[in-house]
């Protein structure tokens, strides 16, 4: 596969884990403007990990999912009690102030007569671990895929259990919700921490992918692509925010040649996109209809299958 292709593929499975960090959040209800700044603290954990550390890949990815699940829990806390656009708004002053501190923080060590770590506003180089152990591109982009198929297996089985009927519930209207016995505050917290998870192995992955971050790439607009991901691609089902960063890096990588203007086109192709289709293409209609139809061609090729057995 050309190069190009392999990148801008590895960039989809990338912000894909971005994209299901708001989609998680956006089951409860609760939309935030935040997730780049637990991207971001994946980012800088995982590259600390294997750049100054020598932590394997592995370690390092777990160490960014742990790092960006306290950092969202210990967020969420505190403004999972504020609701709508108050949210939003606590989510976003969070980001900007981790953005800030990344600028302002510095943690280098001597490796091989080279100063490697955070440099505040210059940034984070030599992540080189995916170089080093001489792993191609294409291996990196089937272990991105591995771990985000894991994950969406993951989301599979969360909306068939109670908890994922449960947030559901909470994101449709949650005072009933604590009417019928959930724990409406526990069940956010554990979102929030679920989706600072995901954000985290999406920023260590993206982290040993361009092998350098600096503060100013986890901007507001990060944010509201992330959102704006989910809301694209449809609210019913996981696949959706997947198909919103496919739609949107596809989207951008073709219109190029309008230069300056590209965020003006794509901006207006969302913004005629949420106007025919408001919870995005997968929404929950099209998802029931699909599962309908789905259930009904099994039951055929069961059917099918029994008279042949039958006749024979």
């Amino acid at each position: 596969m050309d190069d190009h292709w392999v990148g801008v593929l590895s960039n989809i499975g990338v912000m894909s884990f971005l994209a299901l960090s708001a989609y998680l959040l956006l089951l409860t209800g609760e939309i935030s403007f935040g997730q780049q700044a637990f991207f971001a603290i994946g980012a800088y954990a995982a590259g600390i990990g294997t750049a100054l550390w020598g932590w394997p890949l592995a370690a390092a990815l777990g160490w960014a999912a742990l790092a960006g699940a306290a950092a969202a829990v210990l967020v969420g806390l505190p403004t999972l009690r504020l609701h709508g656009l108050y949210f939003a708004i606590a989510t976003l002053a969070f980001a900007e102030m981790v953005r800030i501190l990344f600028e302002m923080w510095r943690y280098q060590v001597p490796i091989d007569g080279e100063l490697l770590g955070p440099d505040g506003a210059d940034g984070f180089r030599g992540i080189r671990y995916v170089f080093e152990s001489n792993i191609e591109p294409s291996q990196y982009l089937a272990i991105i895929y591995a771990l985000l198929g894991a994950v969406l297996l993951g989301f599979l089985l969360l909306e068939r259990s109670r908890l994922g009927v449960s947030l559901r519930m909470i994101g449709e209207d949650p005072e009933l919700a604590e009417l019928n016995g959930i724990p409406v505050k526990r069940c956010k917290v554990l979102a929030a921490g679920l989706a600072g998870s995901l954000a985290g192995v999406g920023g260590g992955l993206y982290a040993h992918l361009t092998t350098y971050v600096e503060p100013r790439t986890f901007d507001v607009m990060l944010g509201v692509h992330s959102l704006a991901y989910g809301l694209i691609g449809g609210l019913g089902t996981a696949l959706g925010p997947v198909i919103g960063v496919a739609i949107d890096i596809s989207v951008l990588e073709s219109v190029r040649m309008f230069a300056g203007y590209r965020m003006i086109v794509f901006g207006g192709l969302v913004a005629l996109l949420l106007i025919w289709r408001p919870r995005g293409l997968l929404d929950e209609t099209v998802v029931h209809a699909l599962k309908a139809r789905l259930r009904s061609a099994c039951r055929c090729v069961w059917m099918s299958a029994r008279v042949g057995e039958t006749r024979r």
